[in-house]
């Protein structure tokens, strides 16, 4: 029995207070409150949440950054845990990003991926290829096969390590534009950083680690954005994090450079005074930056310069990160608490509407990905005829995070013991609900049975 969901008081892109129903895949009521009429007093086949004119109602999360790990680590990861994590944080679409084992660098690994994807169910998987073949910068991976694909990849990287050579990058630029595709570059000069640990600055300096310099990832981004305006090519800049990245993506843009960039929860809300305790759950790539880079990031997603937020989510298993800061792994999860950070470091804050967060975190990652279009369209925003991918969001309820609840197969997040606002409360794929008060709701079973009284318990099952 196919389920209807009428959302009974929600404010929409956190606007007047609304009736929304989601039936046969779309959204195909919008209006004032009380005037949606599928009752569940009347059709069993109806599930009303009520909004109490507080929840918030946000197009579904789109991340264009995640790494799922399979195939190859599925000690760390699996799409299907993966997913699951995202859709308990709001998201109905990731990118998997390229640096599995075997490298996401053919269009049979790509196609495995989205089929994994698919066939769990939680949110769209569109996979991400290899700019190079097994991500070792010497020649480009197949490109064209890829996007011609099942998965149809439109965004290429060797996230994880540059495309330094800038001959092979001007190739790829010039080879994506075939097919509409976009370069996304892990902006990391490698001898500028060979043996690099955390931030170059006072921190480094006081507790001896190798620093990392700004000017390894500054570097990289001016000659991409000139390359790029060279060939007439879209280049995405992955995790951007220092105060100069900002200022030159901001000249590429006046300048007309079709240039995108991202920006981390973690680079966000957290600087490299964390690096003092050498819990390695603080060791990420980019590193965690200064005070005064955090706010130039928080100034450049604010005015537009930045345009999404994505959450470079790294899973690891135990021994990879419980260990001295030096041989652990880079990277944290993200995809079950971005959502929270941007509310917190942006929302709360008075820097960004709750509309803005709608398109940095659900638009403009569609847009840039293009998966904005068709009948499987993510990232269209809240109204009649679109596809019912949206999310629920309570903004005054809180949680603490804990590492060991999470949703993901891994418990590396750097905002362990952190109280964070807003939870999510449902999230709906086309229509059908993944999540339901707060909690995951297995693909193959939801009925919205239980729901009722279940939704009032967000803030317990989120803490």
């Amino acid at each position: 029995m196919t389920t209807t969901y009428v959302l009974r008081g929600v404010r929409p892109l956190g606007g007047e207070p609304a009736d929304v129903v989601l039936d046969g895949g779309r959204i195909t009521h919008l209006g004032a409150p009380g005037s949606a009429t599928p009752s569940s007093d009347t059709d069993p086949g109806v599930v009303e949440i009520d909004g109490e004119n507080r929840l918030i109602l946000l197009p579904g999360l789109v991340d264009l950054h995640t790494h799922l790990r399979e195939p190859g680590r599925e000690d760390a990861e699996t799409v299907c845990s993966g997913t699951r994590a995202a859709a308990a944080g709001g998201f109905t679409a990731v990118h998997a990003m390229a640096n599995t084992t075997p490298t996401q660098d053919t269009a049979g690994v790509v196609e495995q991926v989205w089929r994994l994807g698919r066939d769990a169910g939680w949110v769209d998987v569109r996979p991400v290829g290899a700019v190079t073949v097994g991500l070792g910068g010497e020649r480009l991976a197949e490109l064209g096969a890829m996007a011609d694909s099942a998965a149809g990849v439109r965004v290429f990287s060797d996230d994880g390590k540059c495309v330094h050579d800038p001959v092979l990058m001007r190739r790829a630029l010039e080879y994506v534009k075939a097919f509409d595709g976009v370069v996304a570059q892990h902006a990391q000069e490698p001898r500028l950083t060979e043996g690099a640990q955390m931030n170059e600055g006072v921190v480094s300096s006081e507790v001896g680690l190798a620093g990392w310099p700004a000017v390894a990832e500054e570097s990289i981004i001016a000659r991409d954005v000139l390359l790029a305006e060279h060939v007439g090519s879209r280049l995405h800049v992955c995790h951007l994090s220092t105060a100069r990245s900002v200022e030159i993506v901001r000249w590429a843009k006046s300048r007309g450079v079709e240039v995108t960039a991202e920006v981390t929860p973690h680079h966000l809300l957290l600087t490299d005074e964390r690096a003092r305790s050498y819990d390695a759950r603080f060791k990420v790539n980019p590193p965690l930056r200064t005070e005064g880079d955090v706010e130039a990031v928080r100034e450049g997603l604010a005015d537009g310069t930045i345009d999404i937020v994505a959450t470079d989510h790294a899973p690891h298993p135990v021994e990879d990160k419980d260990c001295e800061w030096a041989a652990a792994a880079f990277g944290m999860t993200g995809l079950e608490t971005a959502l929270s950070v941007v509310q917190a470091t942006m929302v709360d804050t008075g820097r960004m509407s709750w509309a803005d967060v709608a398109r940095v975190l659900s638009q403009a990652p569609a847009r840039i990905g293009r998966i904005d279009a068709g009948p499987a369209a993510q990232g269209r925003g809240v109204g009649v005829g679109e596809p019912a991918n949206v999310t629920l969001v309570d903004p005054a309820a809180s949680r603490t995070v804990r590492g060991a609840q999470q949703v993901t197969a891994s418990a590396n997040t750097p905002l362990e013991g952190m109280e964070l606002p807003g939870v999510v409360v449902a999230t709906f794929l086309r229509g059908r609900a993944t999540v339901l008060g707060g909690v995951p709701v297995d693909a193959g079973g939801e009925d919205g049975s239980g729901l009722a009284g279940r939704v009032g318990e967000t803030e317990a099952v989120a803490s």
